[in-house]
């Protein structure tokens, strides 16, 4: 944790507002909504630009919610602060995706175990190679059992973090399909270099909302009832991740 370097431009906050473990969402108003719904003695810690990050407690575990925004670019600024200025040891991504696999299905949960990407998000680390981002394996197992637990239907696999939601190649996913990734979405894989970097614990775990095989996609009441379920399994994680020290 870097002292005398809070607040920062984007978290007005101090690194004891903050719990070990934070779930992202991409949406500031889903943050709001996972706190006041899911949390007790909750409290508002930061709103810099309507970011809200809210920190309360589950089962009596404290547990912080704070949104990413969207893209690589801001869920790479606030997991980097989150981390490395703040002392959270765990982020939990809680976001929508859509399927690329016929096997996986609108209202499925996808755990991103690696986290693809078109982005050149991994060229400031000035590496000889190809960097494979990866999920942290013991939030992982947290999550496996927390799905097994509640019953949810999820898949486990590669998902694919892409800097583009209007793509001018209408074809350029199914590449990606081809070799077995399951579904795409535009966090995870900068969060996944920011864990690995800062030594912390990352996991991804995504709604499936439509998919880009059959054209399907949820209305906005279904949407609501099946991010119910990924955040409750996210909200189980947690608290099985506490044992992680």
């Amino acid at each position: 944790m870097a002292e005398n370097l809070y607040p920062t431009p984007h978290i007005n906050a101090a690194p004891s507002d903050f719990a070990r473990t934070v779930l992202m969402p991409g949406d500031p108003l889903r943050a709001k909504l996972i706190a006041e719904s899911y949390l007790e003695k909750c409290r508002l810690v930061n709103n810099v630009r309507g970011i809200q990050g809210y920190t309360g407690e589950y089962s009596g575990m404290k547990i912080s919610v704070m949104a990413s925004g969207m893209g690589m670019p801001s869920m790479g600024i606030y997991s980097y602060e989150l981390y490395n200025i703040f002392g959270v040891e765990n982020i939990i991504r809680v976001g929508s995706a859509g399927a690329l696999s016929e096997d996986v299905h609108v209202r499925d949960i996808v755990i991103g175990v690696g986290a693809c990407t078109n982005s050149n998000y991994a060229a400031q680390f000035d590496l000889r190679g190809t960097f494979a981002p990866i999920c942290d394996v013991g939030l992982l197992r947290c999550a496996l059992s927390a799905a097994d637990a509640l019953g949810v239907r999820y898949h486990a696999g590669n998902i694919l973090s892409s800097d583009t939601f209007y793509s001018d190649n209408a074809e350029s996913e199914k590449g990606w399909a081809k070799m077995g990734v399951l579904a795409v979405e535009m966090e995870a894989a900068a969060l996944y270099m920011n864990a690995a970097r800062a030594k912390k614990r990352a996991l991804a775990i995504c709604t499936v909302s439509d998919s880009l095989v059959t054209g399907e996609a949820l209305g906005a009441e279904e949407r609501q009832n099946s991010f119910t379920e990924m955040i409750e399994m996210a909200l189980d994680t947690a608290l099985r991740a506490e044992k992680l020290r």
